[in-house]
């Protein structure tokens, strides 16, 4: 055989070898299309379960068979067994089961998720209940409103039936601070949705969103706005959801998601299931207040932002936050709430909330407009901190809000806002004011 076809000969072969793993990836790629899974090794005490369930509900079984659980050998009944004085549980096909897995029950193995979790606003979600935003959905809006609304999200109390099944006015509720039948508070399920307990949701925006959205919250709206948002919409496919351990400029570069900065591990910081580690303030109530041990907590979050921008920048940054959020409470907030106290200590407002124009407008300012305006200012959202914030918020305050108080006690708006700088405008612009708006135009736009 001459040299040239033994060359021939050869590069024959190599494309015959080629050829095959190509066939080969396409016929494994068709498997996986097609739902082929490897089977995974079942527990004795779970066999019977998930042969009626492929049946019964194979929807459940297929999540499962993909989860890291069923890799592991974590059954249907590992999870589910009932212990002998668990109130909810009932008797199945010669089982003693119960419905919910708590996270009690998921700290039998995730003993320092577990514990994390239970200390977390989280975990505490369901507090709101007997709030003013409870009497608003329970009262004012109606029961089956706030089961299906405000519960869904905050959580309830879970009622169980003298059967042992669960009580269908608080069934189902995978609120992230229910209270379950052991006394356990929250719902690993909100997060890691069963039956899969998928990392890739768990650590998608959109998980978070389901609740962190709307006209008092809208974290997922500001963070869409944002360029983290963007980044993420645009290089989803480069961010290595399931990952362990995902740590930001190892695991993935691409874009941050909300578990980046409020959860996930860094190179300095482990993964952590207590989301108020990082958070120096609070943006929910009337008034902003810095949380306990708040400066050890912005120094947790700063360490998140260096792993993307520059020290100088991430600081500075904070500091037009912490800016924002002192304007919003000395201007708007505790001028509002002083002229709320001393109408209620005047006996102007009757004890019945939401019965006057006055308590909406105020409720709307600050639950509304207020959090939009400062949640928007915590995650880089222009719109929200001006046109869905800080505009609506001034617009409000000034053209209904104090226009409804003065109706009712002129004397008292005039002694809280009449001597305060933030509202000398009112009574006309300085010169000095004029003409600096009126070297602003000719800076910015030139004429």
């Amino acid at each position: 055989m001459t040299l040239d076809a033994k060359r021939y000969l050869v590069g024959f072969l190599a494309l015959l070898f080629l050829a095959g793993l190509l066939i080969v990836a396409w016929v494994e790629g068709g498997k996986q299309r097609l739902g082929h899974r490897i089977t995974p090794a079942v527990p004795p005490d779970s066999r019977d379960c998930v042969t009626c369930h492929k049946v019964t509900s194979p929807v459940v079984v297929g999540q499962w068979e993909d989860s890291r659980h069923a890799q592991k050998g974590v059954g249907c009944f590992t999870c589910h067994e009932a212990l002998k004085d668990d109130v909810d549980g009932f008797e199945h096909h010669g089982r003693r089961i119960a419905t919910i897995v708590s996270p009690k029950d998921c700290s039998r193995c995730h003993n320092k998720e577990f514990h994390e979790q239970q200390g977390s606003r989280h975990a505490d979600a369901a507090s709101f209940i007997g709030s003013l935003d409870n009497f608003l959905g329970e009262i004012v809006e109606g029961g089956p409103a706030a089961a299906l609304g405000c519960k869904q999200c905050h959580g309830s109390e879970i009622k169980v039936m003298p059967t042992g099944k669960l009580d269908p006015a608080t069934w189902p509720n995978g609120g992230m601070g229910r209270i379950n039948p052991d006394k356990s508070k929250g719902s690993c399920a909100a997060c890691h949705y069963r039956h899969d307990f998928s990392l890739a949701i768990a650590r998608s925006p959109e998980t978070c969103g389901k609740c962190h959205m709307g006209p008092d919250h809208p974290q997922i709206e500001i963070y869409n706005e944002s360029k983290h948002g963007v980044r993420f919409a645009t290089f989803r496919n480069q961010m290595n959801l399931n990952a362990q351990p995902w740590v930001a400029g190892k695991d993935y570069w691409a874009a941050p998601t909300c578990a980046t900065c409020h959860m996930s591990a860094t190179k300095n910081q482990g993964v952590t299931h207590d989301v108020g580690t990082r958070l120096s303030w609070t943006l929910r109530p009337v008034i902003s207040t810095r949380l306990d041990k708040w400066e050890d907590k912005r120094k947790n979050m700063l360490d998140v932002c260096n792993h993307c921008h520059s020290e100088q920048w991430a600081k500075n940054y904070f500091t037009q936050f912490d800016s924002f959020v002192d304007l919003y409470n000395d201007k708007f907030a505790k001028p509002a709430k002083e002229i709320m106290d001393g109408l209620k200590a005047a006996n102007k407002l009757t004890k019945t909330p939401f019965d006057e124009t006055i308590e909406w407008t105020f409720y709307e300012l600050w639950h509304h407009e207020g959090r939009r305006g400062r949640h928007g200012a915590a995650m880089m959202g222009p719109d929200f901190v001006q046109w869905h914030g800080a505009y609506e918020v001034a617009k409000h305050f000034y053209n209904k809000f104090l226009p409804e108080a003065k109706e009712l006690d002129a004397a008292l708006v005039e002694k809280v806002i009449g001597s305060s700088q933030h509202h000398t405008w009112l009574k006309g612009l300085t010169k000095e004011q004029v003409e600096s708006q009126i070297q602003f135009y000719k800076q910015r736009y030139g004429q």
